[in-house]
């Protein structure tokens, strides 16, 4: 019954990132300090929210019970939503990126960072909210939950596309603590090992020029 949410998580619950690797030669000392000072406090966030997706992957066998379902995906979305409010308290503590309308840009993609933060912790809410004694009703809950879910990957993100472009993009895709990880844990209402298989918190795989 969780399987719709899954992929909606695999499609692009996380665009922010989603870096190509794609750079020439040319270097700017600033723009790579500025990408390192964000990607290093980057990298724990983008790790939480592969291991949410992971979790709530797990959770998508047929017999999963509502209450096991509505409690790991209760206990992912408010991973996601803390680790988006800290990646974009990580864009705005680096201060604007040295390029050209990069105040801008940064305040922009601080903006819809914080956006889904508060738009994930709306979908905690309505997991919450979900009837888990019946398991029609919960079913048809999750797919609205789905739904809405991929809006917010589709939707809102053209600061963090600008963030990503040009001489900063280049500069991100450098370095480790911007690239895509692998889930690991999942969140600690999931003992169990996440799959190899997760979720991935990016909207389109990594490519390398």
């Amino acid at each position: 019954m969780n399987k719709k949410l899954a992929a909606a998580l695999s499609g692009g619950a996380v665009l922010v990132l989603a870096l190509s690797g794609c750079s020439d030669d040319s270097s700017d000392n600033q723009v790579n300090d500025w990408a390192k000072k964000v990607c290093d406090q980057v990298k724990p966030q983008l790790q939480k929210i592969a291991n949410a997706n992971a979790a709530i992957q797990q959770q998508t066998a047929d017999n999963s019970k509502p209450a096991d379902v509505q409690r790991t995906d209760s206990a992912a979305f408010q991973q996601i939503s803390q680790a988006y409010k800290a990646l974009g308290a990580a864009v705005d503590s680096a201060g604007a990126p040295p390029v050209d309308d990069g105040e801008t840009t940064q305040k922009e993609a601080v903006k819809e960072l914080n956006a889904s933060s508060a738009a994930y912790a709306e979908l905690q809410k309505k997991v919450d909210a979900l009837n888990t004694k019946d398991q029609a009703k919960f079913a048809d809950g999750l797919k609205g939950i789905a739904d809405e879910l991929n809006k917010i990957s589709t939707s809102g993100d053209e600061a963090l596309k600008k963030l990503q472009s040009g001489k900063v993009g280049e500069a991100m895709a450098k370095q480790p603590g911007c690239q895509k990880p692998k889930a690991s844990v999942a969140p600690s209402t999931e003992p169990s090992k996440a799959p190899e298989k997760s979720a991935s918190p990016s909207a389109s795989p990594s490519k390398k020029s």
